[in-house]
């Protein structure tokens, strides 16, 4: 039996977008603040799980919401052998750098523009749309199709792990929420708090450093940063507005300068990205420290101002503090510095996020980091949810199959591949992310203005069905 999947997923394109454009307009970014009894994980996340399985309802197949942290829609004999897919419908939060309204989606030149739109509430509907698809069809399958959604995959992956506590989870399977052709190898990912000791009776400089701020998720390279300072010295603050606004033009980036009663704000705008490829970020509060370091701060100011210049800035990879290692398939160590937290009488921390492939363990790359930075006065330890390296083999029958299936697809050759990220096919004993991005596309996870091309989105939910049903039949 020939089956043109492609023309299948055309023929449901209407009823995708339709379902997707709900979804997206759903704010799912994690709100434990407003977190109840009902809805530990707040609002937004709860909302976007029951809209999912209100999909599954409509659609006729068996639905399990858990506690409005986690639920799957399922498909299939129950006493057969599953096969997971895993999602999520929680997104990252959002800044003021974006062109349109986040949260309510719009297609310009073939581009659906929206948070979550890449990650991962477009793919995780093309893959549910995949499932319908075979459902639809009435093809025989010999097992059952599961698919699993979490709301809070881009932080503590609370919902995640309450549904493993109460559910029996698939063996195999993918998630659809990372790169094509396959990613079958993750790198472990956690994250570095550094606590800055008060210096009682700092000497004072031209400036106090009142607060330092930047950053919204761990997993996020910042893109704004702000210091506010005291102005002790009147006389140095025009040449330092003058050199910030050179500093800001040489180095590509925006800046604001403003000074009032006493007090300068100085605000950087970099390039929010991935905390797994911090690389194609621009740091908006390493350089904004780059930039202070050569004023004469209090001396509280000036420790945190120093360490972050010595030891965080432009250091993609975890080198300045001895994290660093490499993989022959998993590829290199990354460290970025994400959140930073300092004011004058409270609270000097700084969070970094590290990404790490086997070979070096999150203990020995603790006692590096408290090794490189024994004189700098601060206490550093490991915080949140903690992901060891995963690798299934490229020789496994599901990595053959879904590489087999892509490159039928594409046309083009596939083969093993590794991430920083962090998907839930890592859950899986053996569990791959698959798709929904392709080879050459722009990754704009994270990021403002987040899209993906709709042509990409049906063609990836083509690869889906047809990769599905192969795994089932």
């Amino acid at each position: 039996m020939t089956i043109d999947w492609q023309k299948e997923v055309e023929t449901r394109k209407d009823d995708l977008m339709k379902d997707l454009f709900e979804l997206l307009k759903i704010n799912s970014i994690r709100d434990v603040e407003h977190g109840t009894k009902e809805e530990p994980l707040g609002p937004g996340p709860a909302n976007a799980l029951r809209k999912v399985l209100e999909f599954g309802d409509r659609d006729g197949f068996v639905t399990k919401n858990v506690e409005n942290v986690a639920g799957h829609i399922e498909f299939g004999d129950a006493d057969a052998e599953a096969l997971g897919l895993l999602g999520h419908v929680d997104v990252v939060p959002v800044d003021d750098n974006w062109d349109t309204d986040p949260f309510e989606p719009v297609v310009k030149d073939g581009k659906l523009y929206a948070r979550g739109s890449a990650d991962d509430k477009g793919p995780s509907i093309a893959a549910y749309y995949a499932m319908k698809i075979i459902k639809e069809l009435e093809l025989p399958i010999t097992k059952k199709i599961r698919f699993i959604f979490g709301t809070d995959e881009e932080s503590e992956w609370v919902g995640i792990h309450r549904y493993m506590e109460v559910e029996e989870m698939p063996k195999f399977g993918f998630s659809p929420d990372a790169n094509f052709p396959i990613i079958n190898g993750e790198k472990g990912i956690l994250s570095y708090e550094v606590t800055f000791a008060d210096k009682k009776g700092a000497e004072a400089g031209d400036f106090d450093l009142e607060s330092f701020k930047a950053g919204l998720r761990t997993n996020m390279v910042p893109g704004d940063a702000k210091a506010v300072l005291k102005v002790n010295n009147e006389s140095a603050v025009a040449a330092m507005k003058a050199a910030f606004e050179k500093f800001v033009a040489d180095k590509e980036l925006k800046g604001e300068f403003e000074e009032n009663a006493g007090q300068v704000t100085l605000t950087t705008f970099g390039k929010a990205a991935h905390a797994q490829e911090p690389k194609f970020g621009v740091n908006a509060a390493t350089f904004l420290a780059e930039f202070l370091v050569d004023y004469k701060l209090d001396g509280n100011g000036a420790h945190y101002i120093d360490t972050i210049h010595q030891y965080m800035h432009l250091d993609y990879n975890g080198k300045k503090l001895n994290a660093y290692t490499k993989h022959d398939v998993m590829g290199e160590t990354t460290s970025s510095a994400n959140l930073f937290d300092y004011t004058q009488a409270g609270d000097k921390k700084i969070t970094l996020n590290v990404r790490h492939p086997e070979g070096i363990t999150k203990d020995e790359i603790l006692a590096n980091m408290k090794d490189v930075l024994k004189g700098e006065d601060v206490e550093i330890q490991i915080i949140g949810d903690v992901k060891t390296p995963h690798y299934v083999p490229g020789d496994d029958p599901l990595v053959k199959t879904l590489i087999d299936v892509y490159e039928e697809h594409t046309g083009e050759k596939g083969g093993e591949q590794s991430i920083g990220g962090g998907t839930y096919g890592r859950i899986l004993e053996r569990g791959v992310a698959y798709g929904a991005m392709f080879p050459g596309e722009e990754n704009v996870m994270h990021q403002p203005n987040e899209f993906m091309p709709v042509d990409s989105l049906l063609k990836a939910t083509a690869i889906y069905a047809d990769a599905i049903y192969r795994l089932v039949k």
